[in-house]
């Protein structure tokens, strides 16, 4: 008899695990998998995060989850169900602060973007290294990301950003907000992102980025991460975002960032740049060549366009330079 009824208890409790299983598959759920490059780790159990709070950087990953990867919006931020976004005020030494949306279709752009070089964020310097894709080290990173609010010159929503921060580190996490939006067009994501500065910094040490997706309650996304402002073999004073490595190709290294402006900003561009220089353009990749670039000649036929012209007015557009030929 014992054996009897403890077979009947082993049973019953499969056949819950099975059903378990099947109402996840049959209701759709979407559950958000671990993104390439991230280095789970269990923070401290605080209602928010600071710099103190960032793992040390294991020089593998641009991104790690922190604060068991759930975000730290309320209960009643949770319920909201209706687009906004909102930009915080720079502070004191004109950094930029906390920004947040409850981002819905109707907030995501209809047109390209935007120039964004009129704004120069705080720790900003245009210095180039080899290696690293477009040779900048800096990019003007959009906290709230273009593709998902259409935010261009916002002063609010701009920081200076390693190129690694801004492509390897952040822009995963938005595409998933972004799919997630185009797949489910009458739901909204709850998405906030912080910049986390030390002390005086002006170079902000990260971002701290949060999403949760409100109609299902977080099924479809839900993270809480950390991307490091940080670019693999450069150092970087965070202080006033000066940096070296050992392929520095020039650029600014003004001690006071704010109130000088480097000679490209100016307008003394290479001589190439003066005269005007030839290119070929690959309208699909967003990247210029050189007319003698291998590339050039494996480019599909509509993606290929040439432009003559100067250098600086192509990265303005949204184009970076090839890797290889590094025009």
């Amino acid at each position: 008899m014992f054996k009897k009824k403890l077979l009947a208890l082993v049973v019953a409790a499969s056949f819950a695990f099975t059903a378990a299983g099947c109402g996840t598959q049959q209701t759709g759920k979407e559950i958000s998998a671990p993104l390439s490059g991230e280095l789970a780790v269990q923070a401290a159990a605080k209602k928010s995060f600071t710099a103190s709070d960032i793992p040390k950087w294991d020089k593998k990953h641009p991104s790690v989850t922190v604060h068991k990867n759930k975000p730290y919006f309320t209960k009643k931020q949770k319920k909201k169900n209706k687009s906004y976004e909102s930009y915080g005020k720079l502070d004191s030494l004109g950094r930029c602060t906390k920004t947040i949306a409850c981002i819905g279709k109707d907030l995501m752009p209809t047109e390209k973007r935007g120039e964004i070089g009129s704004i120069r964020p705080t720790g900003w310097h245009t210095v180039k290294y080899d290696g690293i894709d477009g040779r900048y080290l800096y990019n003007r990173c959009h906290l709230i990301g273009y593709q998902l609010t259409g935010e261009n010159a916002n002063e609010r929503n701009l920081i200076t950003g390693t190129r690694y921060m801004n492509v390897d580190g952040m822009l995963p996490y938005e595409n998933e907000v972004a799919d997630y939006l185009w797949c489910h067009q009458k739901n909204h994501v709850l998405y906030r992102v912080t910049p986390i500065f030390a002390g005086k910094d002006l170079l902000a040490r990260g971002v701290l980025m949060e999403a949760y997706s409100v109609e299902d309650k977080g099924e479809g996304v839900s993270y809480c991460v950390f991307c490091y402002n940080v670019q693999p073999g450069i150092t970087i004073n965070y202080k006033n975002g000066e940096s070296d490595g050992p392929a520095y190709t020039g650029g600014q290294k003004s001690k006071d960032n704010n109130s000088k402006t480097s000679k490209e900003d100016k307008g003394n561009t290479p001589k190439e740049d003066k005269k005007g220089q030839t290119y070929i353009l690959n309208t699909n990749t967003k990247k210029f060549h050189l007319p003698s670039c291998s590339s050039v000649s494996t480019m599909s036929p509509k993606n290929k366009k040439t432009y003559t012209g100067k250098r600086k007015y192509l990265i303005r557009e949204g184009y970076s330079p090839c890797g290889r030929c590094r025009p």
